[in-house]
């Protein structure tokens, strides 16, 4: 059953210029173009399966800015949140990678209207009135010092007022290196304050300060458990394990942690990979689509893997799939749906 409380996302809405085909940027005069971030990703994800979701962000008052929103609210997202201010659109640049050739992005972000001025204007107390969850992301902090303020703001009103936090690790090196920043008090500041940690063992060895000595399922465990006894808030750890056979093949499993236990699923092989930009963000959908719904840990896992794969088939940043997708998935078959 889905919940019929709203879901709060905090991020920065983008929007993504891809090469053609497989051709590096530059390489012809053209370029694909796609609404996405992280936060919006799982927004539309969560929509597209019934759920009531609420953007906030903060875009320029012009054709880019409000073509962005109107991409985001044609998918079901509340965006009567989504603020403008000075500034300009944050953009991002993909070539997409080819046999052994891995994908390639460049970001083009500063001096954003996000970035400069993310919370600006929102009462949070006010705003997370009613909410079932507030989800954040790594990304957002790792934008400066204005962007890591306003998320632990954020983060800090909703353990306040009693609304479960669910916090995506996503760290990007580039963006956290482009200034002066301490990723790993930030990220355990706002991983200290949620419930539910999209993220592995990498993340809590850069949020923790130590590496894990285990390899495969005892490695995840060991970092789990780290997690557990560090962040006492935190209830739930999910995370996939992708391994890149080359740019069109991948095997993932997906992985649910609690304090009590954990399940793992099997591996599946995607092949004829689409555009996997977005896939960990369908993953947080389908997860939290479970858990808002009452599923279990398998549920979660299930469900998570189920829209993370099926969303390696689509282009753009965001899964579109309903329910019916996830159950025709997981039942298996691919014969046309008739």
């Amino acid at each position: 059953m889905v919940m019929t409380r709203p879901v709060l996302f905090f991020g920065e809405l983008l929007i993504r210029l891809t090469a053609p085909g497989h051709e590096l940027l530059m390489q012809s005069p053209s370029l694909s173009l796609h609404v996405g971030g992280a936060e919006a990703n799982v927004a539309i994800g969560l929509a597209s399966l019934g759920h009531d979701c609420v953007m906030i962000s903060r875009v320029p008052d012009n054709a880019l800015g409000r073509g962005a929103v109107a991409e985001v609210r044609g998918r079901g997202v509340d965006c009567r949140h989504v603020s403008t201010g000075p500034g300009r659109m944050g953009l991002y640049f993909l070539s997409v990678g080819a046999g052994l050739r891995a994908s390639e992005i460049v970001y083009d972000r500063g001096g954003s209207s996000f970035a400069s001025a993310p919370g600006e204007g929102v009462d949070w107390d006010v705003v997370l009135g009613g909410a079932c969850l507030l989800h954040l992301s790594g990304i957002t902090p790792a934008l400066g010092p204005a962007a890591a303020e306003a998320a632990l703001k954020a983060a800090r009103a909703a353990r306040r007022i009693g609304v479960p936090v669910s916090f995506d690790g996503n760290y990007r090196a580039m963006l956290w290196d482009a200034w002066d920043s301490n990723p790993r008090a930030i990220l355990s500041d706002l991983i200290s304050m949620a419930d539910i940690l999209f993220g592995n063992h990498r993340d809590l060895s850069l949020a923790l300060g130590h590496d894990f000595s285990g390899d495969g399922a005892d490695r995840r465990r060991e970092a789990a458990e780290a997690g557990f006894a560090a962040f006492p808030h935190l209830k739930l750890i999910a995370s996939t394990a992708r391994h890149t056979v080359s740019a069109d093949h991948h095997r993932i499993a997906a992985r649910i942690d609690q304090r009590d236990g954990a399940y793992q699923t099997e591996e599946i092989d995607v092949t004829g990979i689409v555009d996997r930009i977005g896939a960990g963000d369908a993953f947080a959908a389908g997860v939290l689509h479970a858990h808002l719904s009452g599923g279990d840990v398998k549920a979660m896992a299930e469900t998570g893997l189920a829209l993370t794969v099926l969303k390696h088939s689509l282009p753009g940043d965001a899964s579109l799939f309903g329910q019916g997708d996830i159950d025709a998935f997981i039942a298996g078959g691919l014969d046309v749906r008739r």
